[in-house]
């Protein structure tokens, strides 16, 4: 399955919705690699083992099950979540991409991509119904997350 969504994070044409900078942003896809429990309320645990110039690879704990992934940070815009396949996991990967059509506005485009050749694809039509929307609905939250981080002033200071 290969799916791609956009949020839009700043709209300059609705001032009900507080603007964020690109680093404020910036920082918060970070902070959502660094620190994923706050994002992901069923996460158990989260280690970093190894950081490089580029980004890291992490230990994530759900439970039983354990999921080592790579992350990488391609400053200032996208960050690339890689997970190679490991037991009953295949490889898989996420890109978030930080886009400014114009002065001002922001998205983040999402792109999600489960390894499967079209043939598994079609089998699993249904069921991959069912994770596009945990997807949107997980990425809509870690957007809701980093608007609360900004407006608490997280997001102000560089991340270190």
């Amino acid at each position: 399955m290969k799916f791609e969504h956009l949020i839009e994070i700043n709209d300059p044409l609705n001032p009900l919705v507080d603007t964020i900078s690109a680093a404020q942003l910036w920082r918060g896809l970070v902070l959502r690699a660094e620190s994923p429990k706050l994002f992901v309320p069923h996460l158990d645990e989260c280690q970093i083992d190894e950081r490089t110039a580029g980004g890291f690879r992490r230990r994530l704990r759900y439970g039983q099950v354990v999921i080592v992934d790579r992350v990488r940070l391609e400053q200032p815009d996208r960050i690339r979540y890689e997970v190679p396949a490991q037991g009953d996991i295949s490889a898989s990967s996420l890109v978030m991409s930080i886009e400014s059509p114009q002065p001002e506005v922001l998205f983040v485009r999402f792109q999600y991509d489960d390894g499967h050749d079209a043939a598994t694809d079609a089998a699993n039509a249904m069921y991959d119904d069912f994770r596009r929307s945990a997807y949107v609905a997980s990425d809509i939250d870690t957007i809701r997350v980093l608007r609360e981080l900004i407006a608490d002033g997280r997001l102000d200071a560089t991340l270190n």
